[in-house]
């Protein structure tokens, strides 16, 4: 199979071991404890997942900052995003500085139950001008507008760093039994299937007819004997459709519309960051982790409004310095139905004018399903319409 991203084999800080793991968390309890911001929790599922391979923990400032400026640790390492615990500076007790592990506890499971053990390397804050840096250098803005800032700028301005070992995988486990793959699972997925090339498809919304097609496109492309749907399952911003309806759509739309034991349909444990072009690098290391020899990056790949070009997450593969990933990119474009051609194409391969073309964008979508209307055929599968127009119809919006 193709290698882990960073290390020969794959390293996830999940304590696999039942006895080891009990130790752990009877020793958790008496140590200083600290309740996660939802964005550090879901950086510690991603560790102990294996899709953060090879990072042994949290960063400390100075690589945080190196990643944000130029995509690499002090280490030499290439990373796209900072991956920090992040907190308040009045949840850091004296207890922090010198008790050399915390206890770091779980902020979406009710109890606040122990998360991880996480070994303080070091405690520092983060002046305003050095948030500033890493948001418009991450987001390529600092516009408190964009979720993913606004997000970053809440979680604190101090930085926890060092090694953790990962004791639970939070909710993803228990509200996702079907779903939810740790790295090495899908990994295990992928092997159990015999397939040497597999593309693997990135998702936070159901997946429509163009999204299907473009799998299809793509396993063509790349003679990929598979296909990886790897759906996001954490937290994303107001309005998106909850991770259990996209799961039950997606899973109709393959078995129905796909050739039988063609798709793995798996899930992961992460917070959307709406970053653009540096997570789509990101998905595409912990593509490379679960096993996928081919990652296909779409037209706005990872964005939200306005802050991106079309095709920015595409060129952002061209800065990467050669051989520094092995996973593979397969290049999407803008991927419509064509009423002349009387299919889904993608526009660069279609002849035809935008007038003849299905767009529909998903604001559109959601307007259309709030008020009860039927989507169009060319645009999502009926039985996949019926899953959305069930889900709007049970929150009273139609």
């Amino acid at each position: 199979m193709i290698l882990p991203y960073g290390s020969d084999t794959l390293n996830p800080l999940h304590v696999a071991d039942e006895a080891e793991r009990n130790r752990l968390l009877k020793a958790g309890e008496a140590m200083p404890s600290l309740v996660l911001a939802s964005a550090a929790a879901a950086n510690a599922a991603m560790l102990g997942a294996g899709y953060f391979n090879p990072l042994p923990g949290y960063m400390n400032l100075a690589d945080a900052l190196a990643v944000a400026e130029n995509m690499h640790m002090g280490s030499g390492l290439f990373w796209p995003v900072p991956i920090l615990n992040m907190t308040m500076g009045d949840k850091v007790t004296d207890g922090f500085r010198t008790a050399g592990q915390i206890a770091l506890r779980d902020p979406n499971i009710e109890g606040n139950p122990i998360l991880a053990i996480q070994e303080v390397n070091a405690i520092e804050e983060m002046s305003a001008e050095q948030i500033e840096i890493i948001a418009g250098h991450v987001f390529r803005t600092t516009d408190q507008e964009h979720p993913g800032v606004a997000a970053f700028k809440a979680a604190g301005n101090m930085v926890i760093s060092g090694p953790i070992q990962v004791l639970s995988h939070s909710y993803f486990r228990t509200d996702f039994p079907n779903t939810y793959r740790t790295a090495p699972e899908a990994r295990q997925l992928i092997q159990d299937m015999g397939w040497n090339t597999v593309v693997a498809f990135q998702t936070r919304n159901p997946m429509h007819l163009a999204h299907e097609e473009l799998c299809r496109i793509a396993q063509k492309a790349t003679g990929a004997e598979g296909i990886l749907i790897h759906m996001l399952l954490g937290k994303l911003k107001p309005g998106d459709i909850s991770a259990d309806v996209r799961d039950a759509a997606i899973r109709k739309m393959v078995e129905l519309y796909f050739p039988e034991n063609t798709v793995l349909i798996t899930g992961y444990g992460f917070d959307m960051l709406y970053a653009g072009p540096r997570e789509a690098v990101l998905h595409a290391i912990f593509r490379q982790n679960a096993g996928a020899t081919h990652f296909i990056t779409g037209r706005d790949h990872a964005g939200v409004g306005d802050y991106y070009g079309p095709f920015d997450a595409q060129a952002i593969f061209d800065d990467i310095p050669p051989g520094t990933l092995k996973i593979e990119i397969f290049r999407g474009d803008h991927t419509v139905w064509c009423f002349k051609c009387g299919r889904i194409v993608m526009m660069r391969d279609c002849p035809h004018d935008k007038e003849d073309y299905l767009l529909l964008s998903g604001t559109k979508v959601r307007e259309m399903l709030a008020k009860g209307e039927e989507l169009p055929k060319e645009f999502a599968r009926p039985e996949v319409a019926a899953i959305l127009s069930a889900f709007y119809r049970s929150r009273g919006e139609s």
